[in-house]
């Protein structure tokens, strides 16, 4: 079986030019044809010389994933289903704003937290992606871009800013997480301030990641400021409390010094509540953070609804009146069954799975 060149950063490449009796400045050319010129066969890399293409190609394999389906909302939001070498499939989406490219990347093939208002748990937990899968998804959201000539401005069609928001917990796949950040930081040049890490709460990750401080953002996908409540919406990930959750913020953020963020899912009549922003609003008192209010992408498949418009509102009014920041989601992608899972799930129901 060939290995893949994908997920090698630039020092990695240079070793390995020399272990097939190669100069180290080919590994890094070799490089440059993976993140920077979007080559997907060895044959691509064209600047090498072809006796260096066939020992590459003996051995290896770029390890690009095949777009199975795509779809393009009406404010240009887009998103890939992708089938990766085994076959299995996982969903990223590229999403255009007035001032940035953000992509949304899966770690995870399937999901083993199951939130219960989440499509990707229906589908269930396969196997972790590796570095190589995670960075792939940018680089064929770019292709995807420029492909579909989306309207980005500043740099057209180079993704800005990444989000790790996508199927699967980040922090349960730690290595390839962080080496995939690597990664999109040192070879796609996309700057450690504009990548996100979101987690369910995985406390022992959460820690592991305050020691490397790194200058990204981490997102803690709360959704609820009480365990009773937490328990309803993910059920199946009970190992730590609200509390012990933010005491583990409160440790990131002294480490780091990074502002945390709170992605807060808001479903009518369960979590959505002013008493429950006023619970909200005490559980984070004191802390250096924001709260992202997500109102619910309704899933055909799954009993939740999205909030009404003046229960967001009071929600958000009660959270600002205790000094929190506040930013509210911009609902994108709606048309295009956007809300991480949907296009993967749809796509098992056909094919029998």
């Amino acid at each position: 079986m060939l290995k893949t060149l994908l997920g090698l950063n630039n020092s990695e490449l240079e070793i390995l030019a020399k272990t097939i009796g190669e100069p180290g400045y080919r590994g890094r050319q070799i490089g440059q044809w993976l993140y920077q010129q979007n080559a997907h066969t060895i044959d691509d890399m064209t600047s090498l010389p072809k006796q260096l293409r066939s020992k590459l190609a003996a051995k290896y394999e770029v390890g690009r994933s095949q777009i199975a389906a795509l779809q393009r909302s009406k404010d240009d939001t887009v998103k890939l289903l992708l089938k990766l070498q085994d076959n299995e499939t996982i969903e990223t989406v590229g999403i255009p704003y007035a001032d940035r490219f953000s992509c949304c990347v899966s770690t995870q093939v399937g999901c083993p937290i199951g939130c219960a208002f989440c499509a990707t748990g229906r589908s269930g937990f396969k196997r972790n992606l590796t570095a190589g899968e995670i960075v792939d998804q940018v680089l064929s959201i770019q292709e995807t871009a420029q492909k579909l000539d989306l309207p980005i401005k500043n740099n057209p069609y180079r993704v800005s800013h990444v989000v790790f928001m996508g199927m699967g917990e980040p922090l349960l796949n730690y290595e390839a997480t962080v080496k995939a950040i690597h990664i999109l930081n040192e070879e796609l040049g996309i700057a450690m301030r504009h990548l996100t890490i979101s987690t369910v709460g995985f406390v022992p990750g959460i820690r592991r990641l305050a020691q490397e401080n790194l200058q990204i953002t981490l997102a803690i996908s709360l959704h609820a400021p009480t365990d009773t409540l937490r328990k309803k919406l993910i059920p199946s990930f009970p190992e730590w409390t609200v509390r012990e959750i933010i005491n583990a913020c409160w440790e990131y953020m002294k480490l780091t010094g990074r502002r945390i963020s709170f992605e807060y899912c808001l479903l009518r009549g369960m979590n959505d509540t002013s008493a429950t922003a006023q619970e909200l609003a005490l559980l984070l008192k004191g802390l250096n953070c924001h709260v992202n209010l997500i109102p619910y992408n309704a899933v055909e498949t799954i009993p939740f609804r999205t909030p009404l418009r003046e229960s967001i509102q009071s929600f958000r009014e009660t959270l600002e009146s205790a000094g929190i920041v506040v930013t509210q989601r911009q609902q994108r992608g709606a048309s295009i069954a956007a809300a991480c899972g949907q296009l993967r799930q749809r796509a098992l129901l056909k094919s029998g799975h």
